[in-house]
């Protein structure tokens, strides 16, 4: 039997590879000789770099940067030396969770660390970028990570402007000359499953500005401010386009993506089926394993596990999900492509215990070797 496992991490237990290889383990109680390849599996949110980058046989790598606020951060990312590919989330340098909530003031916070991320990473070889940006707790767009790359982002005295959205009120002009030269190389592929455009209504100063610290009048000038700062990138980049959706991701640093270096947005699980290859490995399996922390009605809306799912019966191959919990409206899954799902607890404990990463992988394994106990009467 051949067997593919491909589950989303659960959140405060285990991550993708520990909680695949849980089950694993309950499938070869079964069969033993079972060939079971366990693939990472994240949906381009919190978590990808480090599933992808050990799922994929990278390398972790820490390095001090600039936080949101402009003090070190200790922040880390992911490389695959052998495609030369930097695995990066914004958010371990610029993200909202490294700013207290008395702290959170988007006219103060840069996205510098980030660019110095992707410094690093150029310095270490890499040229091809996956990057999830996610969890912002800016809205500069991307100002500070275009200032670490070299870009000057310079007011009417021909200074670097301040750290964060305050930046743009004074910005007058941008600058190229003293861009590294090695980003002319790169690649971007951008995880962005926000379609909202840089400015308005739905722009990212209105719809996201609250959450990281804006009040009513900081929301309108930040808007201004973004307009002018795309309307001076448009005099000089031609692709600048600040009605292109997912330019206002994380504040605005799709559009600095998009406007300064060679990059695309793509959805997050498209990026990570992608690259780990998954529908090889699905196409030459028997049966497909997925799964989650929690399914339910949201599942169906785009998340990992749907993706699997989507691939699986391209082949038509059957699919069995495991999760933490599951809701009632789950069963919107089963319309989805997964044939079945099976909740994990087998007792009645407290969530602590239960998200405890011994007790999640216990119950784990062993309630997939019942499933698979039932699989195997029925085939004998």
């Amino acid at each position: 039997m051949k067997v593919t496992v491909a589950i989303d991490s659960l959140k405060g237990s285990l991550s993708s590879m520990e909680a695949g290889e849980a089950i694993k383990s309950g499938i070869c109680r079964v069969y033993p000789q079972a060939e079971v390849n366990v693939r990472p599996l994240a949906d381009g949110g919190e978590g990808t770099a480090y599933a992808l980058t050990t799922g994929m046989g990278g390398e972790w790598i820490t390095m001090e940067a600039t936080g949101p606020l402009g003090k070190p951060v200790s922040c880390s990312y992911g490389i695959i030396r052998d495609s030369k590919t930097a695995i990066i989330e914004m958010s371990a340098a610029a993200g909202i969770t490294l700013v207290s909530e008395a702290e959170r003031n988007p006219m103060n916070t840069t996205t510098y660390g980030v660019g110095e991320m992707i410094v690093d990473a150029i310095g270490r070889g890499c040229r091809r970028f996956i990057v999830g940006i996610g969890g912002s707790a800016t809205n500069d767009g991307g100002i500070g990570m275009l200032q670490a790359l070299g870009y000057g982002l310079l007011t009417k005295e021909g200074k670097q402007v301040p750290f964060g959205a305050k930046g743009l009120s004074v910005l007058e002009q941008i600058t190229d000359e003293h861009v590294i030269p090695e980003l002319a190389e790169c690649s971007f592929k951008i995880a962005c499953d926000v379609t909202n455009p840089l400015c308005g209504e739905q722009g990212c100063s209105a719809v996201y500005g609250p959450q990281k610290g804006a009040d009513p009048t900081m929301i309108m000038q930040m808007d201004k401010w973004l307009a002018s700062y795309a309307a001076l990138s448009k005099d000089k980049y031609s692709r600048a386009d600040m009605q292109q959706a997912g330019t206002g991701a994380a504040g605005g640093l799709g559009f600095a993506f998009l406007t300064f270096t060679n990059a695309v947005l793509e959805s997050g699980i498209k990026i990570v089926l992608d690259e780990t290859c998954l529908s090889k490995y699905i196409e030459d399996s028997d049966i497909v394993i997925t799964g989650e922390g929690r399914l339910d009605g949201q599942t169906v809306m785009g998340k990992a596990p749907i993706g699997v799912a989507r691939i699986a019966k391209e082949y038509g191959k059957p699919v069995i999900a495991f999760s933490g919990c599951v809701t009632k409206d789950a069963t919107a899954c089963n319309e989805a492509g997964i044939d079945a799902f099976f909740p994990i607890l087998r007792e009645v404990v407290t969530l602590d215990e239960a998200m405890k990463a011994e007790n999640a992988a216990a119950n784990m394994s062993d309630t997939v070797e019942q499933a698979f106990r039932l699989i195997h009467t029925f085939s004998k």
